[in-house]
């Protein structure tokens, strides 16, 4: 298990990587929910897990802030610039977006007092709504659509480095 470098990134921060970015791309089919009132194979199948891989992600992303926050000094030192500025900002966002999303998601469910269960275990049962906790939970949308923005600029960057830049940035993470 190779740690993090300033060539390439560690085995522990790919997985990460790669397993966070898998369950942010399954969460974000929720979207096709709206459609038909979720009668499809995304609101049938995939869905029912929202609540339960969000709480995933968020317990991962905690985690990879952990490792992360171990591994700075292998970190390679940000662009010079507007750009690397622009890059920094755009990880920091995508870091809080996932750690609020979970919590918004959550404070949704008990606020409006449907309870929570995750991987089949009732944390909170049903209860009166929380109109103070519901309103945070209001968040979880708008929130979720600009981090799937955000995502899209990363995504493009990266694929900007690779193709146009040829810095082998990609060659980091893969």
């Amino acid at each position: 298990m190779k740690s993090d470098s300033i060539e390439r990134y560690g085995t522990v921060s790919r997985f990460f990587h790669w397993v966070i970015a898998t369950l942010v791309l399954w969460q974000a089919m929720k979207v096709f929910d709206r459609i038909n009132d979720g009668e499809h194979w995304v609101g049938e199948t995939l869905v029912p897990w929202h609540i339960s891989i969000g709480a995933l992600i968020l317990v991962l992303v905690l985690l990879r802030i952990v490792w992360a926050s171990r591994n700075l000094s292998n970190r390679p030192p940000a662009p010079p610039g507007v750009l690397g500025v622009l890059a920094r900002a755009g990880h920091i966002i995508i870091y809080i977006a996932l750690v609020f999303l979970p919590i918004a998601g959550m404070s949704f469910m008990i606020g409006k007092g449907h309870g929570l269960t995750i991987f089949g275990m009732e944390l909170v049962s049903r209860g009166t709504e929380i109109p103070w906790l519901a309103a945070i939970g209001e968040l979880h949308s708008p929130v979720a659509l600009f981090l799937l923005a955000v995502l899209a600029g990363h995504v493009v960057m990266a694929f900007w480095h690779q193709f146009v830049r040829k810095d082998g940035l990609l060659r980091r993470m893969l």
